[in-house]
């Protein structure tokens, strides 16, 4: 079935009782995917709270116009939702015609019953959002939809399937699979033909087949096509095929079609070597990712996710956990394209709430459903190698809970058993009744702060024999156990069960160097997913560093209190851009060999701090500060080397040895005076390289799209820098500056790195933060759009943009 693209043209307002008369608030214009709660008024009393960054819940009401033809009564129509978070009802002419409780799931709503022939149907679809997540989750249409009108005889929604059984450098064989649906009240026999191209597009075979399909079944055809001296999708070189079906009737007129990207590549998994996609090694460099888009919510938008996969590679990740849900289609169509390894997550519940209104008490009637759609959406996709059935399971320590992994795994194994079946198992979690001290701690604060508070004791608890007892069943029915914070399992893992593959599922961010020396010296440890890749919407201030002799200050744990919105936790901020923690990972991984500067903002030297083990330092890569000259100052190195030298105007300021504050950190202890300030790196006396900051002189306004011509569907990313003639952006001093947008475009989101805010993405203002802002604007038509950016005191900054 062809998708067409069914964003346009809606409506969206509060959910109105049949009793309750319209209000003020009326329902407003929308192009989809759309998030309705982003824009809300955000509370410190909201009862939300620190989850979802202090917004408010609620129940929407999309509403559109659905012209039907006459000609539709001897077609199929059905729209295919993405994902409406969440408990998504959809009506057409107040009739009932699909329900869907899963946020996350995708689903679809058949039509025909329904449809009013030769006028307008009234289609409406509601959502509700209301303490169901331990994150921001947004609401409403949030992902694509898409309208699909065909024969009554058509290929299956999702029944085009690739895989790649059998490979060597000769050849690869491709097993295709398509399912033909019958709608009508006869038998008939189809043909599908099917045709493979290569990545540069070049027709490499082609074969067909003839399928009867009784009426009101489906019936698959089969075939299997040898490509010869394949070239293979790997991290390195992601090289996607194309395989293209057209299903004919029995006159030979072509009645459907279908394409999948896919991509030749073989895994294997064993302790010996760890994980190996093509026979070589692979290490998954991961980050873990929620589902928001930072400035535009909860909103999917294909060219949003296109962005954060790319740069998360540019940043030195090669995999993806989506914590905890199913990812989007859009990001693992990224994936493919950029060779970004992918754990796609099932749930963050199975049958315990987590949170007063979540999918726990639907999962046992549900959860075959949500399976087949997960692995529906996976199957064509080659940077998906591992399902992940969960997330700190609340019951996994338990016979019960047990059996229900394993309920998972095989039920995702009947239907693929081409990947890897994982867990994000976290022994404390599952044992939280049974471990005393633990069990204190949890009653006083949330499990976050309790982890957090438990430092070395963390770390015993997590290879204690209850945990190992407790947690064997659950991790004996996955191929991969992952852990949660237990590296401490790591080493004694391989000695109690040997034959036992294990990837860390979720660390601690500030202790990547300890994490990537284990995974590079044990192989049944086959990678290491930080928390969090990209910083993101509520769990807010959860890695935030606060600086305690503040008149007032009263700790809270790891709720950072209103008004912090995002969690600050992130490798890179919700705009994109890297903090300094990045450069440090990038370093510990082996990808950079120039070192890199981190300065401790010099207005707060000496202070006391509090953090948590999701932080990272308050540093930045900056020599411009509101500073006297003398101020003492804090400059860490970052550096793959034993020794660095620091210099300022040439001048040495020191030597310092590497590691003995932290692995691969020379720290030193100095005096800010603006100027140029190198840091050089030496190994056994050598040059290994260098970096340079520099003190800012008289700044501008700067705006910069990521790309001159855009898709008309897609997104425009527009960078806003202070910054001097030399492109130095100073940091502490920020203005508040406005965008406007003219052309056939909108400005669909405002918004800087800052995690503790009230200013709302929806505006036209923002203070820049560290000097710096993104403004994502989001074409209505093709044609020239201009962005133009301004501030008081200083020149405007003008940029356009084409959308074709």
């Amino acid at each position: 079935m062809i998708r067409i693209p069914f964003h346009d043209g809606w409506t969206v307002g509060p959910k109105l009782g049949a009793f309750e008369a319209r209000g003020p608030e009326s329902a407003k214009p929308v192009m989809l995917p759309h998030d309705a709660i982003r824009d809300l008024p955000r509370s410190a009393d909201s009862d939300q709270g620190v989850h979802t960054g202090y917004h408010p819940g609620g129940v929407f009401e999309y509403e559109k116009s659905l012209d039907v033809p006459e000609e539709w009564r001897d077609r199929t129509v059905v729209l295919e939702f993405e994902g409406v978070y969440r408990d998504a009802s959809v009506f057409l002419n107040g009739d009932l015609v699909a329900h869907e409780p899963n946020g996350y799931t995708a689903f679809t709503a058949v039509l025909d019953p329904y449809l009013r022939f030769g006028e307008a149907n009234r289609l409406t679809v509601e959502a509700k959002a209301h303490k169901d997540s331990r994150w921001y989750s947004g609401a409403g249409i949030y992902r694509p939809v898409h309208l699909l009108v065909a024969d009554p005889v058509h290929l299956a929604l999702g029944g085009l399937r690739v895989t790649t059984p059998d490979i060597d450098a000769e050849r690869a064989v491709v097993a295709l699979a398509a399912t033909v649906a019958n709608d009508t009240r006869r038998t008939v026999t189809t043909r599908v033909e099917w045709s493979i191209s290569s990545p540069d597009g070049h027709e490499l075979a082609t074969t067909s087949a003839p399928v009867t399909v009784l009426p009101g079944t489906t019936a698959t055809a089969r075939a299997r096509l040898v490509v010869p001296s394949p070239r293979l999708w790997s991290v390195d070189d992601p090289a996607l095929h194309v395989v293209d079906a057209t299903l004919f009737d029995e006159q030979g007129a072509h009645i459907d079609r279908d394409t999948a990207h896919f991509g030749i590549r073989r895994l294997q998994l064993d302790p010996q070597h760890g994980l190996r996609i093509n026979g070589e090694v692979a290490n998954l460099r991961g980050a873990c990712v929620h589902h928001d888009n930072g400035p535009l919510g909860a909103a999917t938008i294909g060219a949003a996710e296109d962005r954060r996969v790319r740069l998360l590679k540019d940043a030195g990740f090669n995999a993806l956990r989506s914590a905890h849900n199913p990812m989007s289609r859009a990001m693992l169509d990224a994936c493919d394209r950029h060779g970004v390894l992918v754990m796609d997550e099932l749930t963050d519940v199975w049958t315990r709430s987590k949170t007063a209104f979540d999918v726990a008490g639907s999962f046992p009637d549900r959860w075959e459903r949500d399976v087949a759609a997960l692995v529906a959406k996976d199957f064509n996709h080659p940077s998906v190698v591992l399902y992940s059935i969960g997330n700190e399971i609340l019951e996994l320590g338990t016979p019960a809970g047990a059996a229900w992994g394993r309920r998972l795994a095989e039920g995702i194994r009947a239907l693929d058993d081409t990947r890897f079946v994982t867990n994000g198992i976290n022994g404390i979690i599952a044992n939280l009744d049974r471990m005393s001290e633990a069990m204190a701690e949890a009653e006083k604060s949330d499990p976050n702060t309790m982890m957090a508070g438990m430092g070395e004791q963390m770390a015993r608890m997590n290879a204690s024999t209850l945990v190992t007892e407790s947690t064997e069943e659950s991790a004996s029915v996955l191929d991969v156990v992952g852990f949660n914070y237990a590296d401490s399992r790591y080493e004694l893992d391989a000695e109690l069960f040997p034959h036992r593959v294990i990837v860390g599922s979720e660390t601690f961010p500030e202790k990547i160097d300890v994490m990537w020396e284990l995974v590079q010296r044990l192989p049944h440890v086959i990678g290491d997913f930080t928390w969090t890749g990209w910083d993101y919407l509520g769990e807010a201030g959860i890695g935030r560093v606060d600086y305690t002799d503040v008149e007032g200050y009263e700790p809270t744990g790891t709720a950072g209190p209103y008004p912090y919105l995002t969690a600050e936790c992130g490798d890179l901020d919700i705009t994109g851009f890297r903090r300094t923690v990045s450069y440090y990972r990038e370093i510990v991984y082996g990808l950079r060999t120039d070192p890199y500067i981190a300065v401790h903002r010099p207005q707060h030297h000496g202070r006391p701090v509090f953090t948590t083990p999701w932080s990272w330092d308050d540093s930045v890569a900056s020599w411009t500060w509101d500073a006297a000259p003398g101020a003492p100052v804090v400059v860490d190195v970052y550096a793959p080397a034993d020794e660095v030298e620091l210099l300022l105007g040439g001048a040495s300021l020191g030597v310092a040895p590497v590691g003995e504050h932290k692995a691969f950190i020379a720290r030193f202890v100095t005096e800010y005076r603006p100027g140029e300030l190198v840091a050089v790196a030496r190994r056994d006396g050598t040059e290994t390289g260098r970096h340079t900051l520099r003190s800012a002189r008289e700044v501008a306004l700067a705006a910069r799209p990521e790309a001159s011509e855009i898709a008309a569907d897609g997104l425009a990313f527009v960078s806003i820098t202070l910054e001097d003639a030399h492109g130095v952006v100073p940091c502490d001093a920020d203005v508040l500056v406005t965008v406007e947008v003219e052309g056939p475009a909108v400005l669909a989101g405002l918004g800087t790195g800052r995690a503790a805010t009230e200013e709302p993405f929806s505006g036209r203002s923002v203070t820049t933060y560290d000097g710096r802002a993104l403004a994502v604007v989001r074409p209505t038509a093709p044609g020239s759009i201009t962005v133009t950016v301004s501030a008081d005191g200083l020149a405007t900054a003008s940029v356009s943009v084409a959308a074709a």
